[in-house]
């Protein structure tokens, strides 16, 4: 669902076949100037990838603290999307969009004690992620949109006062 952010767009995407060697020479070589959107499943430790997306669990960082000398040339152009990818940023000394929490499978709302079923929770990421693509195409600054998103929550229901209200810009 994240790739809504990206689609369409004229965007290098980097997938799970990257080293965390090679991770590092892509960011150390892309220009501050350029956007940089880290998307997926992660920790305060960095953003995970897995090698087959059927296995359930991860195999590691593939941006972590290596990484994170790189990624602080980009001086707020960086939008981070993972659970708690905030921390990670604060930590790391990273500035740009950043999400803490986000609930985006069934067990994450157990978890946190969200009331929503798998159907709904997807619709309501959906409209989410599409109304961040919006505010991103149509120019809306990083650090504005944290509170823009609170704005259009139009779902109004626990799963999206929670997800909504876990975008940051630091």
């Amino acid at each position: 669902m994240l790739s809504i952010l990206y689609e369409g767009l004229e965007a290098r995407l980097i997938e799970t076949d990257c080293s965390n060697k090679e991770m590092g020479y892509l960011l150390r070589h892309t220009s501050s100037s350029e956007r940089i959107m880290l998307l997926g499943h992660g920790s305060d430790k960095g953003l995970y990838y897995r090698k087959n997306d059927e296995e359930e669990d991860f195999d590691g960082i593939i941006v972590g603290h290596p990484q994170a000398y790189y990624l602080r040339k980009h001086c707020g152009g960086i939008i981070g999307i993972w659970c708690h990818a905030v921390e990670f940023a604060k930590k790391e000394g990273l500035h740009g969009l950043f999400s803490g929490m986000i609930i985006s499978e069934m067990s994450e709302a157990e978890e946190y004690g969200v009331a929503t079923d798998k159907e709904s929770m997807d619709r309501t990421n959906r409209i989410m992620f599409t109304q961040l693509r919006r505010l991103l195409v149509n120019g809306t600054p990083l650090h504005e949109i944290p509170e823009c998103l609170k704005a259009l929550d139009t779902t109004q229901s626990d799963l999206s006062r929670f997800n909504y209200e876990r975008f940051y810009y630091v």
